[in-house]
């Protein structure tokens, strides 16, 4: 059976390379305002689900918390199990398979790291283990893009970036369902160019209400950005979503 794209390309280290510029610093500064608001429990127990190379897990664990993350790249828990503690851990897992049950006070989703899969059945499936790893009022954090502004700066053009004698051409696009962003890589390293396509659903609030509330899942509070703004479906840059288990 053919590999979904991000089974590919989340252990290429092309992937890497092309995103490497992520600002860990306004990740700190993000965890930061999120955990002031959310003021929990110094005792609560954290799951960070699809924690890439763990550079969110390890922000929370830094401040005392107990913080387990998966995710589904092999190098990137490779990476991330460097950073390991008496605090924190680190697995690969998918996150449509059940983890943990009624274990973790708080649940969190970052970076967009939602979305990539083809079928409803199988993001239903990805809450439902979230929701399920939770307790009893546990508490739900997903980071999204903000497909409404997404969707409406799309720019039709190719852009190119080179990044160590590698050029990379990408072009964004969309259709009803996801946001497509098409990367060509160039390396003369390489015999022929690589492609990959990546392929986020473009969610909106209704949309994750809808996934949320067959899971006991309630949305509490929504913001637009990392500073914690008031969320804008027209101006926002992100959807960040924070949810109670009922």
């Amino acid at each position: 059976m053919k590999n979904l794209w991000f089974e590919d390309w989340f252990d290429s280290h092309y992937y890497h390379m092309l995103y490497r510029h992520r600002d860990d610093k306004e990740a700190e500064q993000f965890i930061d305002r999120l955990i002031k608001h959310l003021n929990p429990d110094k005792k609560s127990i954290m799951l960070d689900v699809a924690c890439g190379n763990g550079r969110h897990a390890f922000q929370l664990a830094q401040k005392g918390f107990e913080v387990t993350g998966f995710d589904l790249s092999e190098q990137n828990i490779q990476q991330a199990a460097g950073m390991e503690n008496n605090l924190l851990h680190f697995y690969k897992h998918d996150m449509r398979l059940p983890f943990w049950i009624n274990y973790f006070d708080y649940a969190f989703n970052f970076f967009t790291s939602f979305g990539y899969f083809d079928s409803e059945r199988d993001h239903v499936k990805a809450i439902r283990t979230i929701a399920q790893s939770l307790k009893k009022k546990g508490i739900l954090v997903i980071d999204y893009l903000n497909a409404i502004k997404a969707i409406n700066q799309i720019e039709q053009k190719e852009n190119v970036k080179t990044i160590d004698n590698v050029r990379f051409t990408t072009r964004k696009w969309h259709d009803d369902k996801f946001i497509y962003k098409k990367i060509i890589i160039e390396d003369k390293n390489l015999p022929q160019p690589l492609v990959y396509t990546e392929k986020v659903s473009g969610f909106k609030l209704k949309d994750f209400m809808h996934l949320f509330s067959g899971q006991s899942l309630h949305i509490i509070e929504t913001f637009g950005d990392y500073s914690l703004s008031p969320f804008n479906e027209d101006e926002s840059p992100r959807l960040i979503m924070i949810a109670e288990k009922k």
